[in-house]
């Protein structure tokens, strides 16, 4: 019998673009640690860094989820939009800046008004979004926190507002900067009838929302690491002409200064709000 070696055949060379194993989009770099962090990981450990416990920011919607019972809770006043009032436009005109606001998070403007259940216990929460043009504060942001604060009094109930501001929004103006009158002068009705508020500082929390209701709050609590106060610390330095000292402007710096009462790891909040609020209204 005759033997026949079968020639080989050349294997064709694996493209190199089918060598390379797809990853992007799934993990993200910490800020501070510098950490390669699997996104999956990362959500589940609610935005916090599982190697150093760096905060992320989350969305408005995110954090409603993680405070109130089973994620689940009641939208109220969102049918609220800007009109517009000045007609303003500088690169951009402000009608089209809201409509790609709008269109990215899905929110007629930066906050979110909710009802539900805490820990079994009624509460209202407001909850800021700092992606929708930098969670400023312009009079829909102004009418919903007015509207949740008059809302607590009349069901008496708690308040929880969520901070994440870049300040008053310039493109409406003096309409904006009348918000902050606007919201202080309600949660004094509220302070009177000895109805909770609890506020909470995320990062960044700065301009007219920091120097108006944000740190008005029975109870004034902020998140490790959240940039807190009202000028950014570049502009200052460049109007005081000094060296600003480590850390200012952050939570921790705050706290050490008796401007906040707490800082509290997103991770533990909710179980600090519970208690909290058993504090208050259960005496």
């Amino acid at each position: 019998m005759a033997w026949f070696k079968k020639e080989k055949q050349p294997i064709a060379p694996t493209p190199e673009e089918a060598r390379v194993v797809r990853t992007e989009g799934l993990f993200t770099k910490c800020p501070q640690c510098s950490r390669a962090l699997w996104k999956k990981d990362l959500e589940d450990n609610l935005g916090v860094c599982t190697k150093c416990s760096y905060h992320f920011r989350i969305s408005a919607r995110r954090r409603l989820e993680l405070l109130f019972d089973e994620g689940r809770y009641t939208e109220y006043g969102s049918d609220l939009f800007s009109p517009d009032p000045l007609g303003f436009h500088d690169k951009r005109a402000y009608a089209d800046r809201l409509q790609e606001a709008r269109r990215t998070t899905g929110l007629n403007d930066a906050v979110i008004n909710a009802a539900g259940q805490l820990s079994g216990r009624k509460v209202l929460v407001c909850a800021m979004e700092s992606n929708f043009i930098s969670g400023s504060m312009g009079c829909v942001v102004g009418e919903m926190i007015t509207l949740a604060v008059e809302k607590a009094v009349e069901d008496q109930t708690p308040l929880v507002i969520i901070s994440a501001s870049g300040g008053a929004r310039m493109h409406e103006g003096t309409f904006s900067l009348m918000q902050m009158a606007k919201i202080c002068s309600a949660l004094a009705r509220l302070d009177r009838l000895r109805i909770p508020y609890v506020s909470i500082l995320t990062d960044p929390t700065t301009g007219g929302v920091t120097a108006s209701f944000a740190m008005l709050g029975d109870l004034n609590i902020a998140e490790p690491g959240a940039l807190i106060g009202f000028a950014g610390p570049r502009v200052i330095e460049q109007t005081i002409r000094q060296k600003l000292p480590k850390g200012f402007q952050r939570s921790e710096f705050l706290m050490e200064r008796g401007m906040l009462d707490a800082i509290v790891d997103r991770r533990q909040i909710k179980d600090f709000l519970t208690r909290s609020l058993c504090f208050f209204c259960d005496r």
